[in-house]
């Protein structure tokens, strides 16, 4: 199958403060361009890379996110596949229709309505005028904006500016959707119905790349993610996985972990059942959570050791349990040296990016020794639900309502289809 978007080898520079105050320090530095040309490979003094060394495709019907923090590229990305921006070095391309929401009200003119706009903005985006007119029933409504289409969009919020942006990017039937994070503008019920339109199109076949932060979304309703780290590509695969590795990359370790103490966390990792490294999973998948710990041998006994389960998206703490509460009877050595212990768990989580974190500390004080934030990153992937975080291994069949009874023990009438 053609790809509908290559990008290959890509880079982006930029000149820091290209600007020349006079007629005269224009002259000469366009006279030493023209007679002493550079390289698009080397950078000068007042150069820098925005994009370097970027490649990636998208299929048709694929959802593609980009992610990463302030400045990493993306916006650039998504203006280069737009055609705003030429790229430096490599190529690319865009096959058929492109819908693109890349800034709030871009190509909207201030002074004209919003009725005004939307005939504008789609014949910069190709669309004919009955096209147009044939879809502004379905783009007014979608936008939600019925009551102030005639009115100047100078007048309009940035929310608004934004529904009716994306209400006509998606109405012209790309073959190619190009969304920034411009929709966090929106509420959240908006965020929600432009969620669910994007993925009707990839349904229909539309590749869509989208650019954001909110990490949920991305792990929850996207194919794969490009992961930007300063104009480079530091992961590139499975959605779950990179938003993990993001998330991973910018937690930090607790202020425990750095002071001298009498316990402390040499090493921790993720592991099949079988013994191999592992940062993937299915639903039910039985993995073990290793952890090897350092004791200087004062108050060995009086230890404790245990780990938590978060949401990389979001924080939130899923699952906290420490070795004692799980039936271990702590085996303290009598002086220095390392022991490790094993946490064997069922995954019972549903598609989403997750973190483990480990910790040591005292048993009396309940003090932290010692925390790894995170001490590893798992992503789950499936395809049979798209909410929530834990996997209840749900089943259904149907009761004869005659053969219930107020005294009779609960039924368990809910687990997965097809496991």
């Amino acid at each position: 199958m053609k790809p509908a978007v290559v990008f290959d080898n890509v880079s982006k520079k930029f000149r820091r403060g290209e600007r020349h105050n006079s007629f005269r320090d224009f002259i000469p530095a366009l006279v030493g361009r023209a007679f002493k040309p550079r390289a698009a490979s080397v950078l000068d003094d007042q150069e820098f890379w925005a994009l370097r060394d970027v490649s990636f495709t998208v299929q048709p019907g694929e959802g593609l996110a980009i992610i990463g923090p302030n400045g990493a590229g993306k916006s650039t990305t998504l203006k280069l596949l737009s055609r705003i921006l030429k790229p430096t070095l490599g190529a690319c391309r865009v096959h058929g229709r492109v819908g693109a929401l890349i800034e709030v009200a871009a190509g909207f003119h201030p002074e004209l309505t919003g009725l005004e706009n939307a005939f504008l903005q789609g014949a910069i985006m190709g669309m004919k005028r009955p096209e147009i007119v044939r879809h502004l029933d379905q783009i007014v409504e979608f936008a939600g904006l019925e009551q102030f289409m005639d009115t100047p969009v100078k007048r309009y919020s940035s929310g608004m500016n934004a529904r009716l942006g994306f209400s006509i990017a998606v109405h012209l039937n790309p073959d190619v959707l190009i969304i920034d994070e411009i929709l966090s503008v929106g509420d959240l019920q908006f965020q929600q119905k432009c969620i669910q339109r994007m993925m009707e199109f990839k349904s229909r076949g539309t590749a869509i790349v989208f650019v954001s932060h909110n990490l949920q979304a991305v792990a929850a309703y996207f194919d794969r993610a490009v992961l930007l780290d300063r104009g480079e590509p530091r992961f590139i695969g499975n959605a779950s996985e990179a938003v993990a590795v993001y998330a991973a990359g910018t937690t930090r370790q607790g202020p425990a972990a750095h002071r001298p103490s009498r316990a402390a966390i040499v090493r921790a990792s993720l592991q099949t059942r079988r013994g191999a490294a592992c940062s993937e999973a299915v639903p039910g998948d039985e993995l073990s959570f290793v952890v090897t710990y350092r004791l200087s041998g004062d108050r060995n006994h009086e230890l404790d050791v245990g780990f938590y389960l978060a949401d990389a998206t979001t924080g939130t703490r899923l699952y906290n349990a420490t070795a004692a509460d799980r039936g271990l009877k702590w085996q303290a050595p009598a002086g220095p040296g390392e022991i490790t212990v094993a946490y064997s768990l069922r995954a019972n989580l549903l598609r989403g990016a997750y973190l483990f974190s480990a910790y040591v500390r005292d048993s009396l004080t309940h003090d932290v020794l010692d925390r790894l934030d995170p001490a590893a990153h798992l992503a789950v992937n499936e395809t049979f639900s798209q909410q929530g975080c834990v996997d209840l291994d749900v089943h259904c069949r149907y009761v004869d309502s005659d053969s219930i009874s107020s005294d009779a023990p609960a039924e368990r009438l809910v687990g997965s289809p097809g496991r």
